[in-house]
């Protein structure tokens, strides 16, 4: 298995939390993404089995691998530059609108966010919802026995989708997530390949 590989995750402790979820929230953006980025089969060679996911963050594109040589293929919104990360992983748990909890190191950045926070189960954040950053489902990567701080989530920015806008989630529009949440199932391999630099 290749390690998962994050600059900021390799240094471990509160720097490597912090810059994952907080990451996934962004900018509002309400507009469609571009076309390109629409859901669609399309073939797709590769050794992986059905029922894999394989991101493709230079390109901007999830694929969803199915039989016969064909994948589903979604559009997503990644991490910038500084915080992608590649690897695999798996599927660990899936969740409807989940809840967010920022990091101290977000809040400190983005003091606004403090008055919406609401002590939820696992402590101090947004509850699930129309206006959450992670959208209407998430599945959340671990390796091994360590939850790898990454998430697969909706938006609710579309526009978003087709850029570099978050620090390391891989977002899609509610829809698509919707849609690759139901056909995803726990223990699902996860691979995402690296952005090639030069």
């Amino acid at each position: 298995m290749i390690a998962l590989s994050r600059r900021t995750f390799l240094a471990g402790g509160a720097a490597g939390v912090s810059c994952c979820l907080a990451g996934c929230a962004g900018t509002v953006m309400y507009a469609a993404p571009d076309p390109r980025f629409r859901r669609t089969t399309v073939e797709y060679k590769t050794r992986e089995k059905p029922g894999t996911i394989v991101i493709d963050p230079a390109k901007h594109y999830l694929y969803l691998v199915q039989a016969n040589d064909e994948a589903i293929r979604y559009g997503v919104g990644v991490g910038v530059e500084d915080a992608g990360w590649s690897g695999v992983a798996t599927v660990r748990s899936k969740q409807e609108w989940p809840d967010w909890y920022p990091t101290n190191e977000y809040l400190e950045k983005h003091p606004k966010v403090r008055p919406q926070l609401r002590e939820l189960q696992s402590g101090m954040g947004i509850p699930g919802g129309q206006q959450n950053p992670l959208g209407a489902r998430a599945l959340y990567l671990w390796q091994s026995n360590r939850d790898t701080l990454y998430r697969i989530h909706g938006t609710n920015e579309p526009r978003t989708i087709g850029r570099n806008v978050s620090q390391g989630c891989i977002r899609l529009t509610n829809d698509d997530m919707i849609d690759l949440y139901d056909r995803t199932t726990v223990g699902a391999k996860v691979v995402v390949l690296p952005v090639s630099v030069g």
